[in-house]
């Protein structure tokens, strides 16, 4: 059998990558990457003349059983994304999915990430974190989607579009509230920013401009932690509007929330809800 190697390259500068790197990508069969024209200037950059073909999000299904299928004649492939680590926010979990049911090797060689550039040059906690990726493009799932994050215990990464910056900074604040965040622009390339300041003052700065380019990632502190004897209102279906108001998560996910802070079961804190729904519409 072949090996599938899962190679990182630059996110900007092409001089971020590693000599292991171009060492594999010389000696591959078989380079599969998204977009054959962005990688290409980067193996013209370093001499290399190993063929490529696409693989990306549309053609990924088919594709993936092809390059499975080459890698069991023998044949060492290298998957690369456009920039950065493949499968992160990228294609190849198919590919890499099927080679492991196989035992097809798989050997990954670290490079780039903007999600770990923007998270270190943040100035924010970086002992624990957690990677969202981008949220959805639509208002009313990216509120939901903050909010089932937006108790967890570490430091949050987003990557997210120029034109979606402002929308998702105002949801932002309206469910996680006003935590510090570095806002890391163009990592590696000739504009590269970090804006740092509270979510509000990134916006209120990104307002200002006449236009947002570029690549953003979003690096956000975590929130408060809540302690195990909070004080919460005694009516369990007070609490539950409570929650529903802040985390703008929907009543089913709302209440399972409200049974952990509450330190019960999700059924029990349903009982109680009913049983304070009943009590009001047949009063004594």
């Amino acid at each position: 059998m072949g090996t599938l190697y899962l190679v990182g390259t630059p996110i900007g500068n092409l001089e971020d990558i590693t000599l292991r790197a171009l060492r594999i990508l010389k000696e591959a069969d078989l380079i599969a990457c998204e977009d054959t024209r962005h990688t290409a200037k980067l193996l013209a950059r370093y001499g290399i003349a190993t063929p490529m073909e696409s693989y990306h999000k549309f053609n990924e299904a088919t594709r993936a059983q092809q390059l499975v299928q080459r890698l069991r004649e023998g044949k060492n492939i290298v998957l690369v994304s456009d920039s950065g680590m493949p499968l992160i926010s990228d294609p190849g979990y198919e590919l890499v999915s099927c080679c492991r049911k196989e035992g097809i090797p798989v050997i990954p060689v670290p490079g780039p990430s903007a999600a770990l550039a923007a998270l270190i040059g943040s100035g924010l906690p970086v002992d624990s974190f957690y990677f969202a990726g981008f949220l959805p493009p639509r208002a009313g799932l990216r509120k939901r989607r903050l909010g089932a994050l937006s108790s967890i215990p570490a430091t949050l990464i987003f990557y997210e579009a120029p034109h979606r910056i402002l929308s998702s900074l105002e949801d932002m604040i309206a469910v996680l509230g006003e935590r510090r965040a570095c806002m890391a622009r163009e990592l590696t390339k000739i504009h590269e920013e970090f804006l740092h300041g509270t979510l509000p003052e990134i916006l209120a700065d990104l307002r200002a401009r006449p236009g947002i380019k570029g690549e953003i990632t979003l690096v956000i502190e975590q929130g408060e932690q809540i302690q195990a004897n909070a004080v919460y209102p005694d009516s369990i279906m007070q609490h539950l509007e409570q929650e529903m108001n802040k985390s703008f998560l929907p009543r089913n996910e709302a209440l399972k929330s409200v049974a952990k802070r509450r330190g019960i079961s999700r059924r029990d804190a349903y009982r109680q809800l009913i049983a304070e729904l009943d009590s009001i519409e047949k009063p004594e």
